[in-house]
């Protein structure tokens, strides 16, 4: 069972308070800013619960007065109970990069042009979770297809856990629904590949050798103006002993896509050492990480019923559009649940 302990973090923040208050804290830049960005996120949880913890007693209290209005107040109490689930959720987080943003590439796999249609509908499906969570978004690059949809396309959401979070989403996603791109209007089945990463400062410790990096420019080309402005500096980084490839088109220099695309390999390239370390603990107890490979994490059917269901965790909800519409929070919490309790993936 994960529980919010408000205690702990009241604790907690008067053990950084004294260190924030011995002589010498600042000599050293680097900790002192660590100490006061976690100073920061422990104060904020709590004043959360605080608030929360205000607002339930004002309705107990005015249940009291009049148990009349007991069903209105049922209903005003709902906006409480997710946000309590949401502090709950910061229990889940302990990873070294769970507290902050994430950078989310949405590629589209096998399907053709179906799949780069379910990339696109996955892009608004994240951008709306992202506004309803109250997290803010920036769209880096959008690679249009050749009919239709989107090819890859990459976003930074920042808010409190939004890696942490958004690594329930990390894998392959499936799509059953009849064609609108078939003139016969079968049922195809089409792909997408989700890859949440840490966003990192620009300062981030991570080594990159200049020697590894293939740097081509081209000019961008978004979907009609939909997704991005159009610029002659667009930036595409390859990082050749992986593989990796990231892209930027939505600065207003080549300088400063250059340095936007080398912040995302770098977060590309934590979020696969993260990877892999799961891999290899998936592997030392005997079981299989589910996170990339043949296996699709979620299916969203659409014809002949519909229903989206995570094959990690069995968690479905019959209402395929609302999920596509941004409601993910069901799906996240049933995932960060399952995976506290020992599950791989």
């Amino acid at each position: 069972m994960i529980t919010f302990d408000p205690a702990a973090l009241a604790a907690r923040r008067e053990e950084l308070e004294r260190e924030l208050s011995a002589p010498g804290f600042w000599d050293d830049q680097q900790h002192a800013a660590q100490v006061s960005a976690e100073h920061a996120r422990v104060t904020r949880k709590l004043e959360r619960y605080e608030h929360l913890t205000r607002d339930f007693e004002d309705a107990v209290e005015l249940l009291s007065m009049d148990g009349e209005m007991a069903d209105e107040i049922a209903r005003s109490i709902q906006p409480l109970r997710r946000e309590l689930e949401h502090l709950e959720e910061d229990a889940l987080f302990t990873g070294e990069y769970d507290g902050g943003g994430a950078v989310v590439t949405i590629q589209s796999d096998a399907g053709g042009t179906d799949a780069q249609d379910f990339a696109e509908m996955m892009l608004r499906m994240y951008s709306r979770w992202a506004a309803n969570r109250g997290f803010t978004t920036d769209l880096v690059e959008a690679s249009p297809g050749e009919e239709a949809g989107l090819k890859s396309a990459t976003m930074t959401i920042e808010g409190e856990n939004a890696y942490g979070i958004l690594k329930a989403e990390r894998g392959k996603h499936r799509l059953v629904r009849l064609s609108p791109f078939d003139q016969a209007h079968r049922r195809h089945t089409s792909f997408a590949q989700v890859i949440p990463s840490p966003l990192l400062a620009d300062d981030a410790d991570i080594e990159i050798d200049e020697s590894d990096l293939r740097i081509d420019t081209y000019r961008a080309s978004g979907a009609g103006g939909q997704h991005v402005n159009k610029t002659d500096s667009a930036v595409r980084i390859t990082h050749l002993p992986t593989g990796i490839v990231v892209q930027c088109q939505n600065e207003r220099s080549q300088s400063s896509n250059k340095q936007t695309a080398l912040r995302i390999l770098k977060s590309r390239l934590a979020e696969r050492a993260e990877e892999e370390r799961d891999a290899e603990l998936a592997k030392e107890r005997g079981t299989v990480a589910m996170g990339f490979g043949g296996n699709a994490v979620r299916s969203y059917v659409i014809h002949p019923y519909q229903l989206v269901k995570d094959h990690r965790t069995d968690f479905e909800v019959g209402n395929a559009q609302g999920v596509l519409d941004g409601d993910l929070d069901g799906f996240i919490r049933a995932y960060l649940l399952w995976k506290a309790a020992g599950g791989e993936g």
